[in-house]
């Protein structure tokens, strides 16, 4: 019987998955860009905690990041402070735009960064940087979550033996409002090593040091998102739950500036 010999790649796609293998392609072409964006992103955290009073400790800090969709998000903005759970403040940081007018709450702040990054990871994590709270959940400026997204996962992060973090469903929806699909899948590292199926929209998570978003700059063609990296990786020492309920309703935006999408 001739024996039949994979080429070495296709070897390594099966053993590790090519979304692992692609992010170890990413940690070593764009490591001085992501160093340089993190020491931006300190610089930042440092700036804008020195300008303004500590912001108040909460059960859930909800962290929106933003950049030229004034319309799109205030419709975001009013989705996460209409949640059933109050106990939480909304932290909204724009990329380097300027921000518009938001709604008047006092659990609602806002920022903007120096300059513009074009990096989502590096705009999230100055949010997480000045926030202080139990649980850290996020949101993008386009999107939008159903008033029970903070209940239903704050009941099973709660529950005894409950895990450290989970993530809902996510309704896509096209542009005009159509349903495209909802997406729905069990958290399986091995499955997510070869599949990308991990979004933050619907992750919510305790917080401890290791919850913080890569700084590599992810231009639409550098895969995997930062979505799947900052989830991938915290499952990796921490336990991590799906909740099969479409809580996001998630906008497959063909205008996005962080991520393309086709078919």
């Amino acid at each position: 019987m001739r024996r039949v010999v994979r080429a070495p790649w296709e070897l390594l796609k099966r053993t590790f998955g090519w979304l692992v293998l692609f992010e170890l392609r990413n940690k070593v072409l764009l490591a001085p860009s992501a160093l340089r964006l993190r020491r931006f992103e300190a610089t930042e955290a440092r700036r804008l905690a020195a300008a303004a009073a500590p912001l108040p400790a909460a059960l859930f800090a909800t962290v929106i990041a933003t950049h030229r969709r004034p319309h799109e998000l205030r419709a975001a903005v009013r989705s996460a402070l209409a949640q059933t759970v109050r106990d939480q403040i909304v932290i909204v940081v724009d990329d380097g735009a300027g921000l518009p007018e938001l709604p008047d709450d006092p659990r609602l702040f806002a920022v903007s960064l120096a300059r513009n990054t074009g990096v989502a990871g590096v705009v999230r994590n100055v949010g997480i940087r000045l926030t202080r709270s139990r649980y850290v959940a996020f949101l993008d400026d386009d999107n939008l979550w159903e008033p029970d997204h903070l209940e239903r996962a704050l009941a099973v992060l709660q529950s005894p033996g409950g895990p450290d973090g989970v993530y809902t469903a996510l309704r896509r929806v096209l542009p005009d409002g159509t349903e495209r699909d909802i997406l729905s899948v069990p958290f399986d590292r091995r499955r997510a090593a070869r599949e990308s199926f991990l979004d933050t929209n619907a992750f919510v998570a305790r917080r401890d040091r290791s919850l913080h978003f890569s700084r590599v700059r992810r231009t639409p063609e550098v895969l995997p998102r930062e979505d799947w990296e900052l989830v991938y990786r915290y499952g990796r020492s921490h336990s991590v739950r799906h909740l099969p309920f479409p809580t996001v309703r998630y906008l497959v935006n063909p205008g996005s500036f962080y991520t393309t999408w086709s078919g």
